[in-house]
């Protein structure tokens, strides 16, 4: 139960190699406490898999932020001394501070100030191993740090040569603000050429009309331990939050022969830093370009309905929530698990194990059923000499039936609309 000061010192954690963390958070109208535990229960997650360990817990109720401090005067005096008392090196905020306010905090506090997305970007740092994440951290982090960028110790002014341009010159503050801003243009040129070779790539992947399931959810609900036991890749995974930041993609294919390229993405999770939504929309392409989302929930989870939720809205934020959906309940094997139920709740959802494949084959089915929702049956009529539109055909297709005359061949085969358009010269309509 959140209280207007919460001090809770945990003294079972071997801090020799740890930072020490102190918690704030702010009771805002129309928060209930119980909201805001979990939200700190969730930072107290991020921040253990930062490697850190949380050692207090302050709560204050407001009505509005201070815009000098986002506490009040007071409050602030209160959390410096609990600061004191457990020897903290940070103080992690579960809003985001502004420049200003983060400045002051660290004045009066005399300790590091944060916020959650800064948690979540040292996160990314540290699990960022491709060129291609690692620039996208890169991106999300300075677009961050730009505005927090301040001048340190006295003056920085610095002289000019030349005719003309005597004078004070740049600042050092300048001078390091251009060179991120020539950074940041120069990280997203980068990431636009990789873009290009995914656009190429997928084009080539239209044209083998292999369909596209991606996999999102909540971080750590095991949408890659799903995608090792569907495609049975060897994608590493841990219990720990973003440990994917890279896509992954394998394939398979369905009981009706069609090949399905499966994509693992990095886990959402609420409010996600708007620096990192606009740093990954390269890889966020594979979520909105997809003929079906899997929704993969922890099933194990207390808050499994906000998870959906939070994954949701991140689907709306980046225009990806018109594509299809199938909510799939995972981690049913865990104890307590409320996968079965949930998923009785939710229409047309599956719950499954992907640590023991149970349920898997229904699964399965059920993705080729969803691919097929927007397929449609219709005749071809094929010249018997044609031997290559037959094969393609039932390449790109499910064939239902075959009647063969002296003349041609008679297919009633499924197609997507693509499919359609590329058989329109030997289509029967009826």
């Amino acid at each position: 139960m959140a209280r207007d000061l919460t001090y809770i010192p945990n003294t079972l954690i071997d801090r020799t190699f740890r930072e020490k963390i102190v918690l704030v958070g702010v009771l805002f109208p129309g928060v209930t406490p119980e909201e805001l535990d979990h939200q700190l229960d969730e930072l107290a997650l991020l921040v253990d898999t930062a490697g850190a360990d949380v050692a207090a817990r302050v709560i204050q109720r407001r009505d509005a932020p201070d815009p000098a401090t986002f506490l009040g005067s007071g409050k602030v005096q209160e959390l410096r001394e609990i600061c004191l008392a457990v020897d903290s090196d940070t103080v992690v905020f579960e809003h985001n501070l502004s420049p200003a306010q983060q400045r002051n905090l660290e004045k009066i506090l005399g300790r590091t100030a944060i916020d959650r997305t800064a948690v979540i970007l040292d996160i990314f740092a540290q699990n960022a191993r491709t060129p291609e994440g690692k620039a996208q951290v890169e991106l999300a982090l300075l677009q961050y740090r730009l505005p927090r960028l301040r001048r340190v110790g006295g003056s920085l002014s610095q002289q000019a040569g030349g005719i003309g341009t005597r004078g004070p010159g740049e600042t050092q503050l300048e001078v390091d603000r251009r060179r991120l801003v020539h950074r940041i243009h120069h990280i997203r040129n980068e990431l636009k050429q990789i873009d290009r070779t995914r656009g190429v790539q997928r084009q080539g992947r239209e044209r083998g009309r292999h369909r596209e399931v991606t996999l999102v959810g909540y971080t750590n609900a095991g949408k890659s331990s799903l995608l090792n036991a569907l495609t049975d890749a060897d994608v590493a995974t841990e219990n720990r939050l973003f440990v994917t930041l890279d896509p992954r993609t394998r394939q398979r294919q369905l009981p009706g022969g069609e090949t399905v390229l499966f994509t693992d993405t990095v886990g959402f999770i609420s409010n996600l830093p708007h620096e990192l939504i606009k740093a990954f929309m390269s890889t966020l392409k594979s979520v909105q370009l997809a003929d079906l989302l899997v929704h993969v929930v922890d099933g194990a989870s207390d808050d499994a309905e906000l998870q959906i939720a939070a994954v949701r809205e991140v689907l709306h934020e980046i225009d990806a929530d018109d594509v299809p959906e199938l909510l799939v309940f995972n981690k049913a094997d865990v104890p307590g698990s409320r996968a079965h139920d949930l998923s009785k709740l939710y229409e047309g959802s599956v719950w499954v194990s992907a640590l023991t494949g149970e349920n898997l084959d229904e699964l399965i089915a059920t993705i080729g059923d969803r691919l097929r929702t927007n397929d449609r049956v219709i005749t071809l009529r094929l010249p018997l000499e044609r031997g290559d539109l037959l094969a393609a055909a039932h390449r790109e297709g499910e064939v239902i039936d075959t009647r063969m005359t002296d003349d041609y061949v008679e297919l009633h085969v499924v197609l997507d609309p693509v499919g359609v358009a590329r058989f329109a010269e030997w289509r029967v309509i009826t």
